[in-house]
């Protein structure tokens, strides 16, 4: 059995009125449905965190990262961005996952309010993966240039080598599966569990792919309101209870 279905164009003599509304009308449903893609993936989620251990690269009397934790009960690798508070091996908290994917919210953060603090991040997120390809001996230097991303009390690194490397090269990265995890507000400068970064296994997508997806529902929507006007129907540590210095691992 075959169907026609009959789209009635719009009528040159529509209402002269309405005519102008339509481009109007047609843009703030599509500036809603990208502003709707990307906060989408801008959204901060609370979990349980839990402080495992270290893994036993020391810099100046403090422990240094990678570090052991648990997220929900299951085990993550953790990177201390905070030299200003301290964790105790074992001590758990309830904590915010922020992403640092381009218009992420960084409200719930220890350092969003910080000048460039989104590129900040992200040259910490690009410095924690060097730890994979480095030796341990490079590590000292790796945790003191992220601690020195956000205070200039921390441990200062051998050189400006590390420092340079992620000023010219985080951008370039996808990161995507970080998460900034910082403890549930109202958060302070001190005296808080020290905040760290982690990368998860459910990706949030970058720019790139966020534009693509803004710009897919952009096009739907504006494909559904052009339809809808033109015809009817439309079809629509340590050991226990010793503090680590992140700890702090100072």
């Amino acid at each position: 059995m075959h169907i026609n279905i009959h789209l009635e164009p719009i009528v040159a003599g529509t209402d002269p009125a309405a005519a102008r509304l339509f481009p109007v009308r047609s843009l703030a449903i599509c500036t809603m449905a990208l502003c709707l893609s990307i906060n989408l993936f801008a959204t901060t989620t609370t979990v349980q965190m839990t402080f495992a251990g270290v893994n036993g690269a020391q810099m100046s009397g403090v422990y240094v990262g990678p570090y052991a934790g648990a997220m929900n009960g299951a085990p993550i690798e953790l990177f201390c961005v905070d030299f200003a508070n301290e964790v105790n091996f074992g001590q758990q908290w309830d904590a915010n996952l922020t992403p640092i994917a381009f218009a992420a919210d960084l409200s719930d953060t220890r350092y969003g309010a910080a000048p460039g603090a989104l590129e900040l991040y992200r040259q910490a997120a690009w410095l924690t993966r060097q730890f994979g390809s480095q030796p341990a001996s490079q590590y000292g230097d790796i945790q003191a240039t992220i601690w020195q991303l956000f205070s200039s009390a921390a441990p200062t690194p051998s050189s400006l080598l590390w420092l340079e490397q992620a000023r010219r090269n985080y951008a370039s990265a996808d990161y995507g599966d970080f998460r900034i995890i910082t403890n549930t507000g109202p958060v302070q400068v001190s005296g808080q569990v020290q905040e760290f970064l982690t990368r998860t296994q459910q990706d949030a997508p970058e720019p790139g792919t966020q534009l693509l997806v803004g710009l897919a529902l952009v096009g739907a929507a504006c494909m559904g309101r052009r339809m809808g006007r033109g015809c009817q129907p439309s079809l629509r540590t340590v050991q226990s209870g010793q503090p680590d210095h992140a700890p702090n691992a100072a």
